[in-house]
Order: structure tokens, then sequence, then C-alpha cells
């Protein structure tokens, strides 16, 4: 049999001829309408035997970080610190991520967002409903992290019971915080306090990382031989925070405690390797730190926790 050959110019010529072919024999369509950014609503990951669900309850854009975060910084190294990180002076986008963790035999949820409403539609997102939660871990009491502890004057997680440092409900239980008073108090009852190193569920300890709040708490998730920090508010911007830790925050209520309790877990996370999530992080909120200079550098999480074992 005589092989086939095709010249070059024949080549050529057939796969120009290709597109128009196919243009012919191709109903016209409109484009797909713009839809604007989406982001995912939750995200979960197996840490050992337990399942840990970051969700993305509330994000919004704040202008002027500057006056947020740095204070006791110069313009001119704020905006420098921002343009080496690629991201905006004169605005910042933050992120508020409760996080469910699964022990197998309990429902743990670490903070409960901005409202009600919202805690609620995140965890629907992710599979779960607030009669479903076993405990509730508050990390501290600002807003942002007890608005969802009621829903229309009724507690969003009625079979629930409830864990927070002792030092930070003691603190807040001496204000005439409006708050406190609407979302925590009511359920003052319910509450069962630890200080540093309590246990709160199989696997799950606090520690203490006061600053940011009087009674400020981190808590170490263990599993299996593996281990994540959930980070809550020591800090809270993945370059302001972690490149400068020393830099003032507005929200920080004891600022040099706060920067000292920023060194001392960024140091223990970098040097022992071990992942965090941090409530204000970029969502999915997932990361590692590793040092940089006299600073730490944040490490987004790529597929370290998707891969099969």
């Amino acid at each position: 049999m005589t092989p086939f050959k095709m010249s070059r110019r024949s080549v050529l010529t057939s796969a120009a001829a290709l597109p128009l072919a196919g243009m012919a024999a191709t109903p016209a369509s409109a484009s797909a309408p713009l839809l604007g950014p989406a982001r995912a609503p939750y995200n979960r990951i197996k840490l050992g035997g337990y399942d840990v669900t970051s969700l993305l309850a509330g994000t919004r854009t704040v202008p002027d970080p500057n006056t947020i975060f740095g204070l006791n910084a110069t313009p001119e190294e704020f905006a420098a610190a921002s343009e080496a990180a690629m991201i905006p002076t004169d605005k910042s986008q933050f992120f508020f991520t409760p996080t469910v963790v699964n022990t197998g035999s309990e429902l743990v949820l670490f903070d409960t967002g901005l409202n009600g409403e919202g805690i609620t539609a995140a965890l629907a997102a992710a599979g779960y409903t607030p009669d479903q939660i076993d405990v509730v871990v508050l990390t501290h009491m600002h807003g942002d992290h007890i608005g969802g502890m009621m829903t229309d004057g009724a507690a969003t997680f009625p079979n629930a019971r409830y864990v927070t440092g002792s030092a930070e409900f003691d603190h807040w239980n001496g204000t005439d915080n409006e708050g406190f008073a609407n979302n925590v108090r009511p359920m003052a009852d319910k509450f069962e306090m630890i200080g540093d190193g309590g246990t709160v569920a199989s696997g799950i300890t606090g520690m203490a990382a006061f600053g940011h709040t009087p009674g400020h708490m981190t808590y170490m998730i263990e599993s299996e031989g593996k281990q994540l920090v959930l980070g809550a508010d020591f800090a809270n911007h993945y370059v302001w925070s972690l490149a400068h830790p020393d830099w003032e925050v507005r929200f920080d209520m004891d600022k040099e405690a706060a920067a000292a309790t920023r060194r001392s877990i960024l140091g223990m996370l970098a040097a022992d390797r071990i992942p965090f999530i941090g409530y204000h992080m970029p969502f999915p909120a997932l990361g590692f730190v590793e040092t940089r200079g006299e600073g730490f550098h944040y490490v987004p999480a790529s597929y370290q926790f998707v891969m099969d074992s």
C-alpha cells in the first residue's frame, strides 16, 4: 500500500478550512452574562480523623486600612509593605470565618459570625443545621464573633453547650457592652469557663492568647498525630500582622500584649510547621507561617489537605 502523504501546503489549507466548517455547522448563540466575582461559602478538610470546615459568614471592603493596622507605622512604611505584597493601601477586604470541627462524636462551632442569619446560611451551605451543633466555643467577645449567638431573640443553637475563656467572660460581664448583653449574657448559665490548657472536647485544647481582648483564646486541634491551630484574632491581616507583628492594631485592646502574643504564636507555628485558620485571613483562611526577616510570611494552603492518604 502506498503511504498517504500530505504536503505542508495541503495541511495548512485543510487546517484553515476547519474553523469555517465548524462555524457553518454551529448555530449562533448569545454570550453568557457577566456574573461578577464569587467565593465558595465553605471549605472542608480532613485533619486526622476529624472534619474541619471553615465558613464564610461574611466579607466586606473596608477603607483606609492604615487607620486600623500599623498605627505606629508611617504612611510610607505602610504603603511600602502593601506595595511589596501587591495589595492596595486605600482599602482592605475583611473576612469573617467561623469554623466547625466534627470530632466524630461532637460538632463544635468556633465563633458565630456577625448575626444569626449569616451563620445559619453559612452552616447550611456546608451541610449543617444549627440544631446539630453540640458545642459553641467563643474565642472572645467582639461583636463579629458573638453576633450569631441569638436569632430574633432566641438561641441560634438550641442544643449546644457553650465554652469560653473565664478571663474573657469576666471582663465583658463587668461592662455595659450592648453586644455582650444581648447575645451572651442571656446564655450565661449554660457556659463552661476554661483557662489556658482547658479542654473543650476530645482533641481540642484552649491556649491563652491575651491582648486582642483581655481573655482572648486560641485553640489547638489534634487528631491522629495531626495538628491545627484555630487562631481567631491573634493576627488580623495576612500581610500587615505577619510581616510586621509589632505594628499596632486599632482593635487590639492591649496593644503591647497583643504584639507579644502575635510573635509568640507566629513563632510557634513557623517553628513547628503547624497550619492555622485565622478568622480574618483571606478565605478559606487556612495557611502556614514561615519566618521572613524580622517578621513572618503567610503561606496559603494549597493541596496539602485534599490528597488521598
